[in-house]
Parts: C-alpha cells; sequence; structure tokens
C-alpha cells in the first residue's frame, strides 16, 4: 500500500472514528490527521493501521485503537503555547508520544522494555519529530528530574493512580490514567489545584498493565486491551 492509500484511510479516521464519535478539539484531529499511524505499526499488521482498534506490538504491548488516543489526546487539553513538557507512561510504538508532540513543546516518554523504546525512536527520527525525549525505566515513578508537567498521560492500567505521578503536575495540569482491576478500568482525568486533585471517571476502558512500583507487579495475570 502506498502513501497516497495510507493518506485517504487516515482522513476516512479521523472522519468517522474521531470526529463522529465527539472528539472535538481541532489541535487533536489535525494531530491524529498529519501523524502517520501505520509508520508505528509492525508490517504484518499495516494493512489495519487506520482499523477502529487496537493493535499487537510486541512484548505483549498494543497500539490503542485510535478513538481512545484522540479521546486520552483531547482530556489533557493542552493549550497552545505552553512550554512546559508534557509526560508519556508507557511509550510502545511511539504512536501516542508522536501526537503528543505535535502538541507540545516537548514530550518526555518512560517505556520499561528497551526495544520497544529502541523501535519507537527510531521510527520518530525517521518522521523528524524532535521534541520527543524517550527514557527507559519504572513509569510509575515519573521523571521528577523534569517536572512539573502541563499535562500527564499513562498509557497502561494502574490498580490505583500512583501519588508519585500526581505530584508531579502542574497547578492546573491534568493526568489521564486508566485504573481498575486486571480486565477492565475506567479511564480517570485528575485535575491538580493547588495542593487539591479532583477526578471525573470518563469511559470504562481494558488497557494493558502497569508494571512497577506503584502499579502491577511483574508475572501478575492480566488481560490486553
Amino acid at each position: 500500500m502506498d502513501e497516497d492509500v495510507f493518506l485517504v484511510q487516515r482522513e476516512k479516521m479521523v472522519r468517522e472514528q474521531l470526529a463522529r464519535r465527539g472528539i472535538q478539539s481541532a489541535r487533536v484531529l489535525e494531530a491524529m490527521r498529519s501523524v502517520p499511524r501505520h509508520s508505528f505499526v509492525p508490517l504484518e499488521h499495516r494493512h489495519l493501521a487506520y482499523a477502529d482498534g487496537p493493535l499487537p506490538i510486541g512484548q505483549g504491548q498494543t497500539i490503542s485503537q485510535p478513538y481512545i488516543v484522540a479521546l486520552m489526546t483531547q482530556l489533557l487539553d493542552l493549550q497552545p503555547g505552553e512550554e512546559r513538557p508534557v509526560l508519556e507512561i508507557g511509550t510502545g510504538s511511539g504512536y501516542q508520544a508522536a501526537v503528543l508532540a505535535q502538541l507540545a513543546a516537548r514530550v518526555h516518554t518512560v517505556e520499561r522494555f528497551p526495544d520497544l523504546s529502541r523501535i519507537a525512536g527510531r521510527i520518530l527520527h525517521d518522521l523528524g519529530i524532535e521534541n520527543v525525549q524517550l527514557h527507559i525505566g519504572d513509569g510509575t515513578l515519573g521523571l521528577k528530574q523534569f517536572a512539573p508537567f502541563s499535562g500527564i498521560l499513562v498509557t497502561a492500567a494502574a490498580p490505583e493512580t500512583p501519588r508519585e505521578l500526581l505530584d508531579q503536575l502542574a497547578n492546573e495540569a491534568r493526568l489521564v490514567i486508566p485504573v481498575g482491576g486486571r480486565g477492565q478500568q475506567q479511564l480517570e482525568l485528575w485535575q491538580r489545584q493547588g495542593s487539591q486533585f479532583s477526578c471525573t471517571e470518563i469511559a470504562p476502558v481494558a488497557f494493558v498493565p502497569l508494571i512497577g512500583k506503584y502499579g502491577w507487579q511483574e508475572g501478575a495475570g492480566h488481560s490486553l486491551w
């Protein structure tokens, strides 16, 4: 499939999967329109890159459904001109980081699998996306050295929201995270107001588990999105 075919599929994805289902942010829609999702999908699944669902990327991980990527990005409510960085937990394929990079001055993204981080880094480089910095480690700890963040987005499910991440939010910034059991979770939107935090449940979701000190332990049984 050539780039023209993918472009048509991407436009259809934005129109039918996103705009028609409540993604209203013009900035988010443009970001989803501009990032070539197929570049982040393994070759054997590339023909499904713009389908309405998640796809495997190796290491038991997935690239999320386009609608979920757009919804989580919209919930962050990133504002033009914001100079503080955004933090993503769970680099995976690198696609979500690429979308965030269209809206933020700088994106820091943490992945626990070195191979996934390396592949994502190569794709981002090949696409000329230069405002994403990749890190390998325990994402539940965040990245204190780069805080505070204008937004934090977590692409794996935690049993509860890590306080470490909440503490790294800038004032009035938002954290989007799936929280719950191993089979299904609620997508939660947190917002900081000084020393206080408010939480709103958005929608039921099912993500791979967030492994780490303040997440699930390695080897625990889980379901995939």
